[in-house]
């Protein structure tokens, strides 16, 4: 076992306090490598203390799954976490960036940052010493796609070939998940309505890093967009900061509810998929997330394993 420990370490090694933006910030080997110390992780069969490490947490957007992982992950991991709240912090008054960043740095070790603007979150990763690390921003959700693909590893014994059809906006979790899926050999197709479909860029950024032949293409048709698909992965319809184009939405996506219908046009081994919360009768109805084929709680447990192997290779743990 601790020539298994050692392979993995010097896999990981290179990316040992570096910053965590985007699903492109690893590599495959990097995150399968990943992926093996979350399950040892999980399983029990590895402990990784950090003494007395601090965790910042610098969330302007709401959170459950997020935010407790990463504070349960921390604690499991020795260390501790300090809420940096923007209403409680100067950061709420509009002291710059460059100023917290360069402060947080000489009192914490590590920063998850849950936020709107890619930009905001880039311009901490520049003035930080330390690393940062996306917990959500409106372009990318790259801890969430770890999680996804780490619980369909798990379920199928691989991923290479296998095909994932995500329904719904094509969102930051849309486009997470062709980065990552790109990587990883996994067929990845976005069906969304016309007008909200994945980022052109985004789907070209993920061409350009697939390894293993992955396809990857975005269409307006659930019926063909499920068929042979082994994974269905839906969202909400409006995410955070768009509550106010909900009733809008809710007429515009109500063909791509994932419903038994639906599911019934899938691989027969289909499991389902979802980052949570869900609202049940929109995007997702009840049976369906319900059922035997939804797998949308154990990923949710695995953004924890995932967090905390992530958390313990850019604080220097292994």
């Amino acid at each position: 076992m601790a020539s298994a420990y050692s392979g993995l370490a010097s896999k990981l090694t290179s990316f040992s306090k570096n910053n965590f933006l985007s699903s492109s910030d690893l590599n495959s080997d990097q995150i399968l490598s990943l992926f093996e110390l979350a399950k040892q992780l999980k399983m029990g069969y590895r402990r990784i203390d950090l003494g007395n490490r601090v965790l910042g947490l610098i969330f302007k957007k709401a959170s459950t799954r997020t935010r407790v992982s990463f504070q349960v992950a921390m604690t499991r991991l020795g260390g501790q976490t300090v809420d940096l709240n923007p209403q409680i912090t100067q950061l709420g008054r509009g002291e710059p960036i460059k100023d917290t960043a360069r402060v947080l740095s000489r009192y914490c070790d590590v920063l998850a940052i849950r936020t709107f603007s890619q930009q905001e979150l880039e311009e901490y990763a520049e003035w930080s010493t330390i690393p940062v690390i996306n917990a959500l921003t409106d372009l990318e959700h790259p801890c969430q796609a770890l999680a996804d693909y780490l619980t369909i590893q798990e379920k199928f014994g691989k991923l290479k070939g296998i095909n994932l059809t995500y329904i719904g906006d094509g969102n930051n979790v849309a486009n997470s998940l062709m980065i990552c899926g790109a990587m990883l050999g996994v067929n990845v197709k976005i069906c969304s309505p016309k007008g909200f479909e994945a980022d052109p860029q985004i789907l070209e950024k993920a061409k350009s890093l697939s390894e293993f032949g992955s396809k990857l293409s975005i269409c307006n048709d659930p019926s063909n967009a499920v068929k042979g698909a082994q994974v269905i992965y839906t969202d909400v319809w409006a995410s955070m900061g768009q509550e106010e184009e909900h009733l809008k939405r809710k007429e515009i996506f109500k063909k791509y509810k994932v419903d038994q219908k639906l599911i019934g046009l899938a691989d027969e081994e289909v499991i389902i998929l979802h980052c949570l919360p869900a609202h049940r009768g929109e995007e997702i109805t009840e049976e369906a997330l319900e059922s035997q084929s939804s797998n949308v709680f154990d990923q949710a447990e695995n953004r924890l394993h995932v967090q905390q192997a992530l958390l313990a290779v850019q604080l220097g743990g292994l």
